[in-house]
Parts: structure tokens; sequence; C-alpha cells
């Protein structure tokens, strides 16, 4: 199936006589006629439902969905954008662990990886998403477990080069792992160009609603975990849970089972059935909603590139962007609906004109059916340092513009009496 029949199709199959719509499992737990059954799935010798914590029918069929959507083998929904990126790290780093990481990457995550991470003994180098293979060569250490960066970064708008970084990576024996937020699988799909686990904030282009906050991470099932030699936990017995080993007992699908039954197990972030059966209706509208909102983009892109009083536009979709050809490369059928500009003037005139904008709402949100603006510098990024904010790509001036899917002249025309305040 083609990726708009996907956002409908996949995920959830009802047979003769089921709901037509996917069913919210709300229930906690899952009852059983024997002891021994329920030892068995508790072994992880069986398959099925035991507790929502560790699995749900709502939400298998969600991630399922999303999984097709980006062309992995498993995938596993959780709490928040942030739990999946702690999930997907933590699964195969432990203390004493080192990952390399694009310097250009969102506030938060910067913030978890560079502060909370190494708070249980895993440290982190940044470097440049533009960094050479010989620079992210020299960046690589012993220690050294995964690459990580965004396809389009948060809130920067860097392009992210998959497949050099992949090389990278497969060279030196260790997963390159990607966040596609931005671009969603409609736009881009990492694992095509070599990514090996694909992270999602959910809260974004997939719910599209600004309903549900949630996270899913895919996995494409292609590393050779036993080959690489560097990942005990996922090759060795685990003592956590009976000596299982998850390569060997469950092969392509060794990482997803090991971040469900030892790192879901013991932090608990699951996402609510609710949510996910949230998630799934927004899917659903999820390519049409991207094509609108790649649309607006570049009209508005274009609209603040020829405007007097604007000093800077980023958007992938410009020819004049530095990351043009790279876009064109990964997403031809567009990137994303954020852009971020800078108006001419001092801090003064960049406040005046957020506070001026009428149809575009200030909200600490990205990526939904509503334009809204933010100042990553006193928001989102706002506990990182100058010199931190600078290499995230994070100007004192910069403003985040979230192009919803209304119509773009009326969107301009907001942004036409604004400017005139200004």
């Amino acid at each position: 199936m083609r990726i708009e029949t996907k956002c409908i199709q996949s995920g959830y199959k009802p047979k003769n006589g089921e709901p037509r719509m996917l069913p919210i499992t709300q229930s906690t737990t899952f009852k059983y006629d024997s002891t021994e059954h329920m030892g068995k799935l508790f072994a992880l010798e069986e398959s099925g439902y035991f507790y929502t914590r560790l699995a749900n029918p709502t939400n298998d069929s969600v991630a399922a969905k999303i999984c097709d959507l980006e062309g992995g083998y498993a995938a596993m929904l959780t709490s928040s954008g942030q739990s999946a990126m702690f999930y997907s790290i933590i699964n195969i780093c432990s203390a004493g662990d080192h990952f390399v990481c694009s310097a250009e990457i969102y506030g938060g995550s910067h913030n978890l990886f560079g502060v909370s991470l190494k708070k249980l003994g895993i440290d982190v180098t940044f470097i440049s998403p533009d960094s050479t293979e010989e620079e992210i060569e020299a960046a690589i250490k012993e220690n050294t477990k995964c690459l990580y960066g965004e396809t389009v970064a948060n809130p920067a708008l860097s392009v992210f080069d998959i497949e050099k970084w992949a090389r990278v990576a497969h060279r030196n024996g260790i997963p390159l792992l990607v966040d596609n937020t931005f671009p969603t699988p409609v736009n881009c799909r990492p694992i095509e160009w070599g990514a090996d686990i694909v992270i999602h904030s959910t809260t974004k282009y997939l719910d599209g609603h600004d309903m549900g906050v949630g996270g899913c991470i895919v996995d494409s099932g292609n590393f050779d975990w036993e080959a690489s030699g560097k990942f005990p936990g996922l090759c060795t017995p685990d003592a956590s849970y009976h000596g299982v080993v998850y390569t060997k007992d469950f092969g392509k699908a060794a990482f997803i089972t090991k971040a469900t039954a030892q790192v879901m197990r013991d932090f608990g972030a699951i996402q609510s059935p609710m949510n996910a059966f949230l998630l799934n209706i927004g899917i659903e509208t999820l390519a049409l909603r991207m094509e609108r909102h790649c649309f607006n983009a570049q009209k508005i892109a274009e609209y603040l590139e020829s405007h007097p009083k604007i000093a800077k536009v980023t958007y992938p979709g410009l020819k004049s962007n530095k990351y043009y050809d790279l876009a064109q490369k990964y997403m031809p059928g567009g990137s994303c609906g954020v852009l971020t500009f800078e108006v001419k003037g001092d801090m003064a005139a960049t406040v005046k004109f957020m506070d001026s904008l009428k149809l575009a709402m200030i909200a600490t949100h990205v990526a939904d059916a509503r334009t809204c603006v933010l100042h990553p510098a006193s928001h989102t990024h706002r506990q990182l340092s100058p010199s931190e904010r600078i290499a995230a790509g994070v100007t004192d001036g910069l403003i985040r513009f979230s192009v919803g899917i209304e119509n773009y002249l009326d969107i301009i025309e907001d942004l036409k009496q604004a400017l005139e305040k200004v």
C-alpha cells in the first residue's frame, strides 16, 4: 500500500463482526484462566496481554501503523517524545558509555542528553550536523554506542545527512538513531537511507490536533547487535528477566522487546490507550495535512523572504537555503510546516511583532493544525547557555513559526499587520 493508504488502513484490521474503529482497551489488566498461561506470558514464552504498562491492544495497533509507515520491523509507544528518546538511549547505553549527537536538536533533547543522562554516567559529544565523515569519526570513542540526529532540526531547521552519518555509524559497528518528528514518514523515511532506530514525538504532526502527548520508537530490525560485539545488554543473559537473551530469543525484535520488557517495565512511561486512540485518528489525515502544511510553509517563507522588515528566513524549501539540495534528496515532496525568521531591529521589535499577531498564537507547541509562534531563546532553549544556544542554531532574535493548515492568505495577512506595527 502507498503511504496515504497506510495512514488509514495499517495497524488495526477488524475481523468479521468486530468494531470498525480501533477500540480503546481502557483496562490496566487482562484475565486468564490458568496460572500456567499467565506464567508463560511473564516468561515471554507466549505473546499476549497481561498488564498495560507492558502492552495494550490499542497501543500495539497504533505502534504497528507507525512502524508500517516508517518501513520498520517493530515499534512501541511511549508517554512522550522525551521518554522515547530516553528509552532509545538507555536501552543500549549504560553508565560509562558514550554517544555522539548533532548539536542542532530540540532544547529539551539537548538538556536530556547533556545534563540528565550525564548524571546517570552516560556521556555525550555534540558536534555540528554538517561535520565531515572524518570529524564524526574523530568524535567516536571506544565506548561510543550510537550516533543521533534530527532529520530536520528543531528549531535550527538544518537537514541531517542520514546517509553520511549512517556510513560512519556502521563502519564503527554502532547504530544510527534519528528523530523524524518534523518530516514524518510521509515526507522522509530514514530507515530507507540507513537509519537503524527512528524516534517520534507523536505529540506533533502525527497527532496533529494538539490533543495528546506521546512518543514512538521504531526499530528497523536491520542492525546486527551480535556482530557488533558492543551490546552485551542485548546479546547476553538479562539477569533481571529470567536470563533471557534478546537477540537469541527475539531476533530482529530484540531492541524493541528489551525496551518493552526491561526499560518500560522499570520506568513505566507508557502512552495511555486513550491517547493512542486519539493519535490514530490524527494519523488517518497525516498525509493530507502534511501536504497542506508544506504548501503553506513554502508560501509563507517566500513572502517573508521578500519582506523589507525581515532580516533572515530559514526554510529548507527555499532555493536560497543552504540545505535546499539535501532537502530535495531526502524530502522531495516537502520537509515540514515549520520555518524560522528574524525581524530587523532589537529584541523589543521581536517581542512587539509576536505580541501583535492575532491568528498565530504564542504557544509552547509546534506542528499541529493551528498556526503558532514561539521564541526559542526565551522559551524552548531558555535552559541552555548562550554558547549552547548558538551551537543549536538559536539566536536571540530567532522566531519559530509553525504554519498550520489554515488558508495561507489569512496567515500572510496576520503576518503583514503584525509587521506593520514594528
